[in-house]
């Protein structure tokens, strides 16, 4: 007999970890006992046949727009009918993926190192970071940071193609420090201008993503960061902050938060587990950390989430759908890939909960299931209440959503909208 304490955990690790299970999945790894479905919720790399069935988007660089109106009208388009064929590709992944913890991490990163086409404005920049956030998914910080500062898109965003050595741009050094290595207070505002001096020269092209160095545009001179004297690259400088035990800290803090708890301490022990920077490692200690089995521990689901984990749950594939419908939902929620509103990334957890939020989920769930299929749910009107809690990777219905869905078992498309749009689905308790 399953403890109601493994049910919880695995609610938490199918949605945390991943994008919510697929038909049968939750019971099927329930019954397997939860050492097991947790092994096969971190199961990452190898040949995985729900991402083979996902076609690559075909992604160019456009050059520069022409004079003419008529064709300029046409590039436009076209660099429109680029982003979203990306966006729709990479829903396609979280839904499709039988092993979603590369994009489920890619996704966290793509958070943490927030880019938005809406400055960039073009798809293949994007499209060249989402491939380097995949690459360092799971791999080494390190790794990651190196890749990231002289990565086109993050550039363009933060001002750095026009940081300059007569005139340093400050944007991309703050941020790279503040929000991405170290955290607030780990730095001084002369660690900010020194960082800036060393990432001056690296141009990019905005089309294409291309980066290339200026030495005539870099400032040589050796300048003191972190209370290191010496002359700095890029890739110097991410060596020295990341190397640095705060960035450890403040990364392990960042995935406590984000998949764990943000009213509960991160136990110590997880930055124990990032000294050498092993991305994977520190996600395997916040997977297999006791808190997850310990009840109230609530976060809610982003849109792009909840609604990845609702087309995979109906087997609905997202760019089988139409686009224009999907950014529409998606954007009335508050949130598409490649639009972070800032720097900062997106508002998390009960920042989603409002009623405009509740008012729309709704209309996306009834467009959902339109298009998907229900028959999870079987036929047995007595049984179907917990039917979509195990379809759903639900722990437990409360009362009042249980009765509320009793009502519904005669309408099964009415109950799936319902349990969609259920407190205990839209937060992962």
């Amino acid at each position: 007999m399953t403890v109601a304490s493994d049910r919880l955990e695995l609610a938490r690790l199918v949605h945390r970890f991943g994008f919510g299970p697929k038909p049968g999945q939750f019971k099927h790894l329930l019954d397997g006992g939860i050492v097991r479905a947790r092994a096969s919720v971190l199961t990452h790399g190898g040949t995985d046949r729900g991402l083979a069935r996902v076609v690559e988007p075909q992604i160019t660089d456009l050059g520069q727009a022409p004079s003419d109106d008529a064709a300029s009208r046409i590039y436009w388009q076209n660099v429109w009918d680029q982003y979203m064929s990306l966006a729709m590709w990479w829903l396609d992944r979280m839904v499709l993926a039988d092993h979603p913890l590369v994009e489920r991490m890619t996704w966290f990163w793509h958070g943490h190192w927030a880019t938005s086409i809406d400055k960039v404005e073009f798809a293949l920049p994007m499209k060249i970071q989402n491939e380097t956030l995949r690459t360092y998914a799971l791999g080494n910080f390190s790794d990651l940071s190196r890749a990231m500062v002289l990565d086109g898109a993050l550039i363009y965003w933060l001002d750095g193609e026009v940081n300059v050595a007569d005139a340093p741009n400050e944007n991309l050094g703050r941020e790279f420090m503040e929000l991405f290595t170290l955290g607030v207070g780990n730095y001084s505002e002369n660690d900010v201008k020194a960082a800036a001096r060393g990432l001056t020269g690296y141009q990019v092209d905005q089309t294409s993503g291309r980066v290339t160095f200026d030495a005539t545009q870099h400032d040589p001179a050796p300048f003191s960061l972190l209370g290191v004297h010496d002359a700095f690259s890029a890739t110097d400088i991410s060596d020295l902050v990341t190397s640095r035990e705060e960035s450890a800290a403040f990364i392990a803090r960042r995935m406590w938060f984000r998949f764990v708890s943000t009213s509960v301490p991160m136990p110590r022990t997880l930055v124990k587990s990032f000294a050498r920077r092993n991305i994977a490692s520190l996600v395997y200690a916040v997977a297999r950390d006791p808190a997850l089995r310990r009840p109230g521990l609530s976060q809610a689901k982003s849109p792009v989430e909840w609604f990845v984990s609702a087309c995979r749950a109906l087997r609905v594939t997202p760019s089988k759908l139409d686009s224009g419908s999907v950014s529409w939902y998606l954007g009335q929620m508050g949130q598409f890939p490649f639009s972070p509103p800032s720097v900062g990334g997106w508002p998390f957890d009960e920042a989603w909960l409002t009623a405009s939020s509740t008012q729309y989920r709704f209309q996306t769930a009834a467009y959902l299931v339109q298009h998907g299929s229900v028959t999870p749910l079987g036929s047995s009107k007595s049984t179907m209440v917990q039917t979509a809690a195990d379809w759903l990777g639900v722990a437990k219905w409360s009362p009042r959503t249980e009765q509320s869905l009793r009502q519904a078992v005669s309408d099964p498309s009415a109950l799936a909208t319902l349990a969609l749009c259920a407190p205990e689905y839209v937060v992962s308790v």
